[in-house]
């Protein structure tokens, strides 16, 4: 046992040593390995209850999880239940106004159906008074065509303005007050002439010349223009010189004629570019009329015709108002006398009364025998009523 094993290092060591050595290092181990092992144990041990305790965690997380899930599931039935009540809800709103909706789009098709048709019937009533009429302007302009083709003679185109001037005539004065192709007396015949209380006739001329005036309206260029304008001035002053030589007689007719236009336009155009011409005519005492100054010409000349009817009716007025008066006095003085008659009845009324009172006294006294009132009573002529008045004041 004393037996030298190893020398280290100048140390012997013994073999009893090495054991003694050796049975404290396996003493040594053996240690470490129980308290590894406890602590390997009580680790173990920790884990374990780490391990009971995640355990119950985890079972009472599972057992809130459960309680969430059954919640959730009453929640999600109960939300399933109001769910299904509001679908039902809204099925029957959206139902009912689906059906109000139809019900109002239905009648909305059938008033639109019913005011198409009306406006449809309309629409045929216009279309057929569209088609009248356009047949009216159809056979108006063959009218016009043909008006333009009788215009477009001269003679005829004078009767055309001489028939129009007679219609106002005719309309406007009474028969006897005017003579159509009156004879002068240098032989000349105006188309009319309107007999004044003077007894001078006032001319009017129908005669217009038109052919320039409608060449000036239809020139193509400006050149053609101004020759029909010169061609109007040559006529219309040709014309009123006409008028001024034939018509106007001193002492036998009017100092004035008139000239008529047949056209408004006419006259207005007259105006409007020919000014000067218009002033000539007014200075050779011929007055260029249209139709409504024709018309507005014979109502003044109606006018005057009345007044000198009435001045002539003059005298006879005054007459008649001499015997109306004669007539008024007779009246009178015929009232005066009724009213006399009817004085002298109140008179005769009156005495009657008396008369009458004094009948009734005497019988009266008669029956009650007083004598002595009876003879005051007949002395008086006054009527009972009016002395007994006068006895009460």
């Amino acid at each position: 046992m004393n037996e030298i094993l190893v020398d280290i290092g100048g140390v012997s060591v013994t073999v009893g040593a090495a054991l003694v050595i050796c049975a404290a290092l396996l003493m040594a181990v053996m240690l470490v390995l129980v308290i590894v092992v406890a602590r390997a144990s009580r680790a173990t041990d920790r884990d374990a209850d780490r391990q009971a305790m995640r355990a119950e965690e985890l079972e009472q997380r599972i057992a809130d999880m459960a309680k969430v899930q059954s919640e959730t599931s009453g929640r999600v039935k109960t939300m399933g239940d109001v769910l299904a009540g509001r679908q039902a809800e809204l099925a029957r709103v959206v139902n009912e106004r689906l059906d109000a909706m139809s019900g109002r789009i239905g009648q909305s098709m059938n008033d639109t159906a019913a005011q198409t048709v009306e406006r449809l019937q309309k629409l045929h009533e216009r279309l057929a008074v569209i088609d009248s009429a356009q047949k009216n302007i159809t056979d108006l302009s063959q009218q016009v065509t043909s008006l333009r083709d009788v215009l477009s003679n001269k003679q005829v185109r004078g009767a055309f303005g001489q028939g129009r001037m007679e219609a106002i005539i005719r309309d406007g004065l009474p028969n006897g007050s005017y003579e159509f192709q009156f004879t002068l007396s240098n032989n000349t015949r105006p188309d009319c002439c309107i007999l004044l209380p003077d007894g001078r006739p006032l001319v009017i001329d129908a005669k217009f010349p038109l052919e320039a005036v409608t060449a000036y309206r239809e020139a193509p260029t400006e050149e053609h223009r101004e020759l029909a304008a010169r061609r109007i001035r040559q006529d219309l002053s040709k014309h009123i010189n006409d008028i001024s030589e034939k018509y106007l007689i001193p002492g036998e007719t009017q100092d004035t004629a008139l000239m008529f236009v047949p056209a408004e336009s006419v006259y207005a155009e007259l105006h409007d570019g020919f000014e000067d011409v218009v002033q000539k005519a007014y200075r050779a005492r011929v007055v260029i009329v249209s139709p409504s100054l024709l018309m507005l010409a014979i109502q003044v000349m109606q006018q005057i015709m009345k007044d000198a009817r009435m001045r002539e009716a003059a005298d006879r007025i005054r007459s008649e108002v001499g015997h109306l008066m004669g007539d008024v006095g007779r009246l009178r003085d015929r009232a005066l006398k009724l009213q006399n008659h009817f004085n002298q009845a109140s008179e005769d009324i009156r005495l009657i009364l008396v008369s009458s009172e004094k009948v009734e006294k005497r019988a009266s006294t008669i029956e009650n025998l007083d004598f002595d009132s009876a003879d005051h009573a007949a002395d008086n002529d006054t009527p009972l009523f009016t002395r007994k008045l006068g006895a009460a004041e």
